[in-house]
């Protein structure tokens, strides 16, 4: 053997326990995570075009996903400005969306147990995908993990493909020309199809859009989404009423 070259054994044993330190970092709840926030960020790109298509530049869309950072909310508000209505009316309908966020956020802190400093940032990445994989861990340590990389994957990936969305759908110019003027509210379909599960999400789901066809002509835009909410949720606390009366009987 040449002097200088290599000892096969060592170069073994060396990629050997590189591989060792690279599984035990890259744990299962990291890659859950991580598979999670690129499928998720990619959709940025969506949201990024359509928001600049509804009327913000590329600054408001970019920071909108950084500041608001819930995909639902987001396609809510650029719906209502899209469509012509106020900040007031976009920030209402954004924030009955985002609410599930606040019960996730209960949740977590029971079952993470963050330290204080720390709140602020588990607050802001607490979505739909930092949730649900750190409640699918069982090991404390690896909750954390999970919820970490899964939010703070998400917060980058969806960031830098909003600007790249955003980039894209402010080179279109006006959306009329290309059809564009709905996608907004498609899009948001979109989301919350696979959602309407079971009898009443469904049933609220068509409460909440005839509600909102008879309310169009006769309110403000971004006005009738917030009617619909507030009569599904009408609906919803009666018809828990009645089946909490019939099982008393």
């Amino acid at each position: 053997m040449c002097r200088g070259s290599p000892d096969p054994l060592v170069t073994v044993a060396g990629v050997s326990q590189w591989r060792g330190r690279a599984r035990s970092v890259m744990t299962p709840a990291i890659r859950m995570g991580l598979s999670i926030a690129i499928a998720t960020g990619v959709y940025g790109i969506s949201f990024g075009a359509l928001a600049t298509v509804a009327g913000l530049d590329v600054w408001q869309t970019c920071a909108l996903s950084a500041l608001m950072f819930t995909g639902g909310s987001q396609f809510a508000f650029i719906g209502v400005v899209g469509g012509g209505g106020t900040g007031a009316a976009a920030w209402a309908a954004a924030t009955l969306l985002g609410v599930r966020n606040g019960v996730y956020g209960m949740q977590l802190k029971a079952l993470l147990r963050p330290r204080k400093p720390l709140i602020p940032a588990y607050a802001h990445l607490t979505i739909d995908e930092s949730a649900a994989t750190a409640s699918a861990q069982a090991d404390p340590a690896e909750r954390r993990r999970g919820f970490w990389a899964a939010g703070l994957g998400v917060f980058v990936c969806w960031n830098v493909f909003t600007l790249v969305g955003a980039l894209a759908g402010n080179a279109l110019g006006d959306p009329r020309r290309w059809g564009l003027d709905g996608a907004a509210v498609a899009a948001f379909l979109g989301l919350l199809w696979p959602r309407l599960k079971g009898r009443d999400a469904i049933a609220g789901a068509v409460v909440a859009a005839f509600v909102t066809i008879v309310a169009i002509p006769l309110l403000p835009p971004g006005i009738p989404v917030l009617v619909a909410a507030a009569v599904t949720a009408g609906v919803w606390w009666w018809r828990r009423r009645r089946r909490q009366g019939e099982a008393a009987a």
